[in-house]
């Protein structure tokens, strides 16, 4: 394998970053993770993932404002349901994206750029294939898959209007992912952030402008709302390869190098092994969710409601595990490319620090909080508000026990090993979460439902520290 030419950032930092004692002396280079205070370099890494975690997030609600106040709740309900679809073919290439990421990182701590880019080129490649396969079925298929999810017909013309649109853009969004992904690998956060930004200001500047047509315009009612997502996204991903190449950043590709775009060998079998498992992890963590939602809909109208306005709240609450997480992968991956097997422990133990400290800060926010967060979609005075508050003292705690397992996931993603990860969390969310359940229900009643959170990620922590600790994951990285 030939080593790439490293990027310097400077003889003087390069030298002042390096002790003395090391030979041959590593270049700095832009993206570089394996140097510096860790705390300082993980928060610097994970708070622009935050961030951009947050606006995505928030501009999903504001879409969907725009949605049900200019068109109504049929509409609103036909982009529901196209995105459930939408989800389960993005848990695939998040999948192969994750590994991408991982294999990108290895191969930038050891400074092997020309590596990097063949992996990129390769991971890119291929999730184009299989979104370009994707949109074609989806584009064919759409009124089948609809049928298949029971899409209430009066909102089956707007969701089939909004899901076709989806799939037509899938090849910009995927390479918009990929991109994203890529740039994280190689230890840049911050760039994806400010794509990220400016695709949710044209978002939102858009939606109303399609949606009921505004001047030359059209109105493309609901359908408009998804091209107005595809543009904002594309100019996001425009402006992340524009950074690539005016700053020739690590990953750009150029003349012979497009050739790597072409998926094949080694990065190809590592990209399939590692992704299917990490896309595994969503659908199993996604199907467990909606097994939930079916067991709290049993309970009544207020439970449901109490339960749909918690979860809006626990999306927040999870946002700092990732950002953390990914920035460990990112962080253990590289190290591991460049040899300091020795910062990989202090790594994990402070990313589960600070992990820690920002999940209960943000949880006791949370319930300390709850009646007016909550009212944000109940409303004061509703009788699911009292279900919603007690649901909070009872379920929120879970979501920072669980975090530890993603941070522990998050360094053994970086080595390699992606099955054991996705064992644990069918144990924790299966046997675990809904086993319990099982259990309880004769028992306690309705409060096994609730219960059934802190439960399962009592046992998913605990059998995830247990692996952690004297599983033999480490064999999984080859160098």
């Amino acid at each position: 394998m030939n080593e790439g030419s490293p990027i310097p950032v400077g003889e003087d930092q390069a030298s002042a970053d390096t002790p003395q004692t090391e030979a041959p002396a590593r270049l700095a280079m832009r993206g570089d993770l394996t140097r510096g205070p860790i705390l300082k370099t993980l928060l610097m890494f994970s708070i622009p993932m935050l961030l951009s975690n947050v606006l995505q997030t928030l501009n999903g609600s504001i879409n969907a404002i725009w949605v049900g106040r200019l068109l109504g709740e049929s509409a609103l309900a036909a982009t529901a349901n196209a995105n459930i679809v939408m989800f389960l073919v993005f848990a695939a290439v998040f999948g192969f994206g994750m590994a991408t990421t991982v294999r990108v990182g290895q191969h930038f701590g050891a400074r092997n750029i020309d590596a990097a880019r063949r992996t990129f080129g390769t991971g890119v490649g291929f999730c184009l294939l299989i979104s370009f396969a994707t949109a074609a079925i989806g584009w064919f298929g759409a009124a089948a898959l609809l049928d298949l999810l029971s899409t209430p017909e009066v909102s089956r013309a707007d969701a089939l209007a909004y899901l076709r649109v989806i799939f037509v853009t899938l090849p910009l969004a995927t390479v918009n992912l990929m991109v994203s992904m890529g740039m994280r690998g190689a230890g840049d956060s911050k760039t994806p952030l400010y794509a990220m930004i400016l695709a949710v200001v044209l978002d939102i500047v858009l939606n109303p402008l399609l949606i009921i047509g505004v001047g030359p315009l059209p109105a493309l009612g609901v359908a408009g709302s998804a091209i107005a997502t595809a543009l904002a996204n594309t100019a996001g991903m425009l402006l992340q390869v524009w950074v690539i190449y005016r700053k020739d950043l690590p990953l750009r590709l150029r003349g012979p190098e497009l050739a790597y775009l072409r998926p094949r060998g080694e990065d190809l079998r590592y990209v399939l092994v590692k992704g299917l498992p990490m896309g595994a992890q969503m659908l199993i963590v996604s199907s467990a969710g909606l097994i939930m939602v079916g067991l709290v809909n049993r309970e009544g109208l207020n439970a449901a409601a109490a339960y749909g306005a918690s979860l809006q709240l626990w999306n927040y609450l999870q946002m700092p595990a990732f950002a953390i997480s990914s920035a460990v992968s990112a962080m253990v991956a590289q190290s591991l490319g460049a040899g300091d097997h020795g910062r990989i422990d202090k790594v994990t133990a402070i990313g589960m620090i600070t992990n820690l400290i920002m999940s209960s800060a943000l949880a006791a926010l949370i319930v300390g909080f709850d009646r007016p967060l909550l009212s944000l979609f109940l409303g004061a005075g509703s009788p699911a508000m009292p279900i919603a508050q007690h649901i909070q003292l009872i379920c929120t705690v879970s979501f920072v026990i669980v975090s530890i397992t993603m941070i522990l996931t998050g360094t053994m993603r970086a080595y390699g090993a992606v099955s054991a990860p996705l064992v644990i969390l069918f144990l924790g969310l299966y046997p675990g979460r809904l086993g319990f359940y099982a259990l309880a229900r004769p028992l306690i009643g309705s409060e096994a439902v609730w219960w059934a959170y802190p439960v399962g990620s009592v046992l998913t922590v605990a059998i995830s520290l247990g692996y952690y600790r004297w599983g033999k994951w480490r064999k999984n990285f080859r160098g």
